[in-house]
């Protein structure tokens, strides 16, 4: 085979992969495709069956409808406990006494005051009908004086009655707690607890400060407690889902009842599991709600509930109900991300039916079966990508979830700053071989003649003719006889 042939079969040669290993490098630039790539992808099945849009939880506690807390007086002491923890009580029923001795004998000593100052009162009025007789025998230039006198006597009168009065209802006040020494059950129900640490002063402690509480007998109720951040989320007559902490399956439906805003919940134990989202360093005030419920089957006094608000979803629907959040709406069309029977992803359209604005699902009414498996959507998803069922498969170091920096680069330079192969010209990536039409094989090879050349054409940008020489072998050397292609050929190749 000529010289010449040979050139030019490694020209054409030289070109076609030049072509394809351009294309190629612009193929994995545009989708970033990367064999370490990998997408986890979860059961339609197993999502649809746990999905119920975004819901706040709350912690409740179950309690009697009405309890009743009997605060101790700070300056009395307790004389005799009539009831123990757990007892059953009837309204009017003894609970406790107050030690009345100081109280009696503050008493009597009001009793003996009262009885002097009526004394006084006798005493000045015999002294003014004294003093008048005495004005009425005296001379007229001395009756003044004794006018004087009776005025007063008068005055301390009106004084000293002043003071009984006081007097009469301070002992009013005392009898009165001595009556109510013995404090009475104002419900039929159970006593919880009794508090003997004497602490009813420590307010500030964020302890319940109630000496005795009792819980009446009769239907339960729901206390419920929400942060300030999250109040206002409630309202009253609103529908919620009261859910078992043990087996989430079993719920109670209910109604919130009251948000008392004017008194926060203090450390006491109301569940200790609190699901709301709190930012800032400071603990949010939280304040009780209190729920009545439809059915009170299956609960126990001082059950632990999560609550939410009832969006329907425990209503149970017919077909697949997907959240939206995994549904891609581009113009009129809708797709998920789905594994194939590759395992690999691609985009599958959908077609939509109703929306529950509540729930935050869309019905697929064709194109996703519950056995197909599908990822959520994030940036930088591309078909073909390697789909596992198991999360902890996937590579995060990966380039698909490794994207930042890619967009704002400088033409000409990819992210890595390297030089971009279409820096030099417009390289499609589909290997434009336009500007080669002359290196045709059926038409060049047959046109050989018995010299063995070929003429290539004024290629070069001097316009000489350009030939394959006897010393197409010589190495180190630059010109056109080297074997080398014309100057104009050689730019063709690099671009």
């Amino acid at each position: 085979m000529s010289k010449k042939k040979i050139g030019i079969i490694i020209a054409v040669v030289v070109i076609i992969a030049a072509a394809a290993g351009g294309g190629a490098w612009y193929l994995l630039k545009d989708n970033d495709g990367s064999s370490a790539d990998k997408v986890f992808v979860e059961s339609v099945a197993d999502l649809i069956s746990s999905a119920s849009g975004a819901q706040n939880r709350y912690s409740g506690v179950v309690e009697a409808q009405e309890s009743w807390k009997v605060n101790k007086e700070a300056d009395r002491e307790i004389k005799e406990v009539f009831v123990e923890e757990g007892d059953m009580v009837e309204e009017g029923d003894p609970l406790f006494e107050y030690d009345m001795d100081d109280v009696e004998a503050e008493l009597a000593q009001a009793e003996l005051d009262l009885e002097g100052m009526q004394n006084e009162i006798t005493d000045y009025r015999n002294q003014i009908e004294q003093l008048t007789k005495e004005k009425n025998a005296a001379p007229s230039d001395e009756k003044y004086q004794y006018t004087a006198d009776i005025q007063e006597k008068e005055n301390s009168i009106k004084q000293t009655e002043y003071n009984i009065e006081s007097k009469k209802a301070e002992m009013e006040k005392k009898q009165e707690t001595i009556d109510n020494a013995v404090v009475l059950s104002k419900l039929a129900g159970v006593v919880k607890s009794i508090n003997d640490s004497n602490s009813n002063n420590d307010m500030m402690s964020g302890e319940d400060t109630s000496y005795m509480t009792v819980l009446a007998v009769g239907d339960f109720r729901v206390k419920g407690t929400v942060s300030e951040t999250n109040v206002q989320m409630l309202s009253e007559e609103q529908p919620v889902i009261l859910r078992s902490r043990i087996d989430e399956e079993q719920t109670w439906p209910g109604t919130i009842s009251k948000i008392d805003t004017q008194n926060e919940v203090t450390n006491e134990n109301n569940g200790g599991v609190y699901f709301e989202s709190e930012g800032g360093a400071e603990k949010a005030t939280k304040y009780p709600f209190y729920i009545d419920l439809e059915s009170t089957e299956g609960l126990m006094m001082g059950q632990h509930l999560f609550i939410e608000l009832d969006q329907g979803q425990t209503e149970a629907k017919e077909g697949i109900w997907l959240f939206e959040g995994y549904i891609v709406q581009e113009d009129e069309l809708s797709y998920v991300w789905a594994a194939d029977e590759r395992n690999k992803l691609q985009k599958r359209i959908v077609e939509l039916g109703e929306h529950d604005e509540n729930t935050g699902q869309y019905e697929i009414l064709s194109g996703l079966s519950e056995e197909d498996a599908i990822a959520f959507p994030m940036e930088g998803l591309y078909e073909g990508v390697t789909t596992v069922t198991n999360a902890d498969e996937v590579d995060y170091t990966s380039p698909l979830y490794n994207q930042e920096g890619e967009e704002g680069t400088e033409d000409g330079q990819t992210p890595e700053g390297e030089a971009d192969p279409g820096e030099e010209g417009d390289f499609s990536g589909e290997g434009d071989l336009s500007e080669f039409e002359d290196f045709s094989l059926d038409e060049d090879l047959g046109e050989e003649g018995d010299s063995g050349e070929e003429d290539l054409g004024e290629e070069d940008s001097g316009g000489e003719e350009g030939t394959l020489s006897d010393t197409a072998d010589t190495e180190g050397e630059s010109d056109s006889d080297s074997g080398e292609l014309p100057e104009g050929n050689k730019a063709k190749l690099a671009q």
